[in-house]
């Protein structure tokens, strides 16, 4: 049965009338402890249709924009074939002046996704917000791994890091850590948010893996680590950066599901929907 996010009106999820397309990437290939990002589209769906649409704090209804949901991309025999598939299918997206989203899925297929979107936008920044570096150039035999979601990134645009607390000793020789505001530097604190944003170009990309989230209030992703952000202090920096700069599409990839437990997918929906009314709304670039 199709579907609609959060169970929008027909006339709001027509490919016609809406101005967002929310793309789905279900692919957890790579994924080296917990599995289930295959999954999280449809738990976050399903939160989705539960929750409220009218922004309090933003005074919005965005779905009234029209969000658009294509056929997932998944069905991938191997990483190769993931990145392949996903780099070419935004460079079509791209193509059809739409605002363009997407949720995983483990954070490899942001890969190609950004790739498409550095080549498209001139001087882009990513902002990758997140607990892992994911800086290598390969891992387990392959450059489409999760653990090397923004090495590309790295070496081809303005890559900006928040939330970090957790890497290999190997990634630091690939890392600009004039760039990076990790997680233990920035609690406590809220100079880092005008500082990050100091550094990033006009036009920005936002990758956003949700076990930059504490474990405490995200359980629910394929390698939680301790030490992270919470929500409001996340939800008021995100409203800076697209008060600030022109962002220009953004991802949300590595919810895990777990069994009977439902906040998660809740947590990551409102995310979702808050990031589209800040991108919106009257006061955004």
């Amino acid at each position: 049965m199709e579907r609609n996010f959060a169970g929008i009106p027909d006339a709001y999820a027509a490919y016609e009338q809406a101005k967002i397309i929310l793309q789905s990437i279900p692919y957890d290939g790579t994924s080296t402890w917990g599995k289930g990002a295959d999954k999280g589209f449809e738990a976050f769906l399903d939160a989705a249709e539960n929750m409220e649409l009218y922004d309090i704090e933003m005074d919005i209804e965005v779905y009234r924009n029209g969000i658009h949901m294509p056929q997932a991309w998944q069905d991938f025999d191997s990483p190769e074939k993931m990145f392949h598939t996903v780099y070419h299918n935004t460079k079509d997206l791209l193509r059809q002046q739409k605002y363009l989203t997407f949720f995983g899925g483990e954070h490899s297929v942001s890969i190609g996704v950004i790739k498409a979107f550095y080549e498209h936008f001139d001087e882009l920044t990513v902002l990758q917000i997140d607990a892992h570096a994911d800086l290598r150039p390969a891992y387990e035999g392959t450059p489409y791994n999760h653990a090397c979601a923004v090495y590309d990134a790295s070496r081809n645009c303005n890559l900006v890091q928040v939330g970090i607390r957790s890497m290999d000793v190997g990634e630091k020789q690939y890392m600009n850590k004039e760039q990076v505001f990790f997680a233990h530097q920035i609690y406590g604190h809220t100079a880092w948010m005008e500082a990050s944003i100091a550094k990033m170009t006009e036009q920005v990309y936002i990758t956003f893996d949700l076990d930059a989230f504490d474990a405490s209030i995200m359980p629910a992703t394929g390698t939680p680590e301790a030490g992270g952000l919470d929500w409001w202090t996340t939800l008021n920096y995100l409203k800076k950066v697209f008060a600030c700069k022109n962002v220009v599409g953004f991802d949300i990839v590595e919810l895990a599901p777990i069994e009977n437990l439902h906040a998660p997918q809740f947590l990551a929906a409102k995310l979702y929907y808050k990031m589209l009314s800040y991108k919106f709304s009257n006061h955004a670039k």
